[in-house]
């Protein structure tokens, strides 16, 4: 193994700084393995219960009127996050797209939009309004309020209760931490936070934004109250297949409420031809538990890798998962952009590219992004990004498995080192 790293570049203090370390993790690794057994077998089990086809992989042109393997897989995701319906089209281009639609769609003029969870994920500040953009719900009469975190942790619960009014519809929260250096939520503390908010507005709208949370643990927001989760199918549930799409699992009418603004009053789930995605759609969540197993291996491994190296890490190297997400801090602009580009160098597509950070649209600063994928922009495969500024976080994601997820990491190290960015000892 030390000889085909060294025909990576790898230097052999690099490399067994690296190995010291997977060794002590194979028992997390373990505990790991087993949770992708149990969301495999929930996969499975959804599959089998809706009588998935081959006929089911064909799709529809068109319309897309009476598409047996979009409705069928529908009803698989609704079994697996035990709502009453979902919503998952090719037509959703994106997570926050699967969220602009959750939110247009189940908020009228006048109504207020609650964050209790601090600012939202940097995309969704235009969907808002809290940049200005045009379409925004601040456009349509719909208010916004937050409630940011104690200590930048912790549910303001009183500040919660003193922010819900007669006005509020809907509760947005953010299960990820997206570009901030927040804990991720578990799903209990989501389920805490619901029961909270049910007790003073029980006819409130609970929405959670999923995306990079799913079959990270047993449960998922939804059987803890949440009326609707939202996520990205080139995250998480695409399983790294899925080359385009998105979610929303939730209640009845909820669901139908965004099916009617993604469509057309009147048409709703009707329509809307899966022309030839479903096969890698149902594929791609069939393998999903597996993938992310791998990537939450990966996330453990930097963080153990980052934080014996001195950076500050979220979440810290020994504590549990919530989401697929690893950030790590370097306080300095060029480490970052090292981290960066060693992602890049260990991909499979592209890697020889070299990233540099530029004005990504929906963002408020220069962002770099290591990404190379067989999907573009797919987050479930390895890769690694941020807003280039203080205090010059990365956050790195994803890998399709582990051996490249602990490539990518080595690569990062070998990048830092050859710069003298690091010291290993």
């Amino acid at each position: 193994m030390r000889n085909i790293y060294k025909d990576f570049g790898i230097d052999d203090k690099v490399a067994e700084f690296s190995e010291n370390i997977i060794k002590e993790l194979k028992p997390r690794f373990e505990i790991i393995d087993e949770l992708a057994e149990i969301n495999q077998l929930k996969v499975i089990s959804a599959m089998q219960k809706n009588n998935v086809s081959e006929a089911c992989m064909l799709g529809t042109t068109g319309y897309g009127y009476n598409d047996l393997g979009r409705d069928t897989l529908e009803k698989v995701y609704a079994d697996i996050f035990h709502t009453e319906d979902a919503l998952v089209r090719a037509q959703i281009t994106c997570g926050t797209h699967a969220l602009a639609l959750a939110l247009m769609s189940n908020l009228r003029p006048g109504d207020e939009l609650l964050a209790p969870a601090g600012k939202p994920y940097d995309t969704l500040e235009e969907v808002i309004g809290i940049r200005e953009s045009r379409g925004s719900l601040k456009e349509y009469g719909i208010s916004y309020k937050q409630v940011d975190l104690l200590n930048n942790k912790d549910f303001d619960y009183e500040g919660i209760k003193n922010a819900i009014n007669e006005k509020t519809k809907l509760v947005a929260i953010q299960r990820s931490k997206g570009y901030q250096t927040r804990p991720s939520f578990s799903v209990d503390q989501i389920g805490e936070l619901i029961s909270f908010i049910r007790g003073i507005k029980p006819e409130v709208i609970i929405m959670v934004d999923n995306c990079y949370g799913e079959f990270t643990e047993e449960k998922e927001p939804s059987d803890v109250g949440a009326d609707m989760v939202v996520g990205s199918l080139i995250k998480n549930p695409g399983g790294g297949l899925a080359p385009l799409g998105g979610y929303i699992c939730g209640k009845k009418e909820c669901v139908e409420n965004a099916a009617y603004r993604l469509t057309s009053p009147g048409l709703g789930k009707e329509v809307g031809a899966s022309l030839g995605v479903l096969k890698d759609f149902y594929q791609g969540l069939f393998l999903s538990p597996t993938v992310v197993a791998s990537a939450l291996k990966g996330a453990i491994f930097a963080a153990n890798v980052y934080e014996r190296l001195g950076f500050f890490v979220i979440p810290d190297s020994k504590e549990e998962r919530h989401d697929i997400i690893q950030a790590v801090t370097f306080n300095d602009k060029d480490k970052m952009i090292a981290f960066c580009q060693g992602i890049q160098a260990a991909s499979p597509v592209d890697s020889f590219v070299n990233p540099e950070p530029w004005a990504m649209p929906g963002y408020d600063s220069d962002v770099i992004m290591a990404a190379g994928a067989f999907i573009s922009g797919s987050s479930i495969e390895l890769s690694a990004d941020g807003p280039v500024k203080e205090p010059y976080s990365v956050y790195f994601q994803g890998g399709l498995t582990f051996p490249h997820v602990k490539f990518g990491i080595i690569k990062t190290l070998q990048t830092l080192y050859e710069r003298n960015l690091i010291t290993l000892k």
